[in-house]
């Protein structure tokens, strides 16, 4: 799990509790969010976003961390966790999901692979197999 102490000292950028973005926002390393950001959000790296952040916007990240409230669309390449205090408006995407219990999500959830060529198994016959179930069916009458 995630805390605050396992950003303190990568963070990049710390847009603070009184400070308010408008517009898009990105960034290449760590982002931690205390304040307000109506707009987009796009890093590179993790996000973290606080218990009193408010933040109006699609984000896009490799990871993230969200323990305020979010009105917007979340893709999380790697692992997203929500805390406890963590309030999402909007549909997420990530690979790996992390809810604490009280957490509130509204929104569609969609998790998978980063690399959709990795999934071996697949519900669609493949054309041999076709064949084969063809052949069966038309041997038994």
């Amino acid at each position: 799990m995630f805390t605050k102490n396992d950003y303190s000292s990568e963070v990049e950028t710390i847009i603070g509790p009184s400070v308010n973005v408008e517009g898009s926002f990105t960034s290449q390393g760590n982002v931690r969010i205390e304040g307000s950001v109506n707009g987009s959000v796009n890093t590179s790296g993790v996000l973290s976003v606080g218990e009193q952040a408010h933040i109006a916007a699609n984000i896009q990240a490799t990871s993230a961390y969200v323990a305020g409230y979010i009105k917007g669309n979340l893709q999380v390449k790697e692992r997203l966790e929500l805390a406890a205090t963590s309030h999402i408006d909007g549909d997420i995407s990530t690979k790996i999901l992390i809810v604490a219990e009280g957490a509130q999500l509204t929104g569609k959830c969609q998790m998978s692979n980063s690399n959709p060529t990795n999934n071996t198994t697949s519900n669609k016959p493949t054309k041999k197999n076709a064949d084969k179930t063809s052949d069966k069916t038309n041997n038994e009458e």
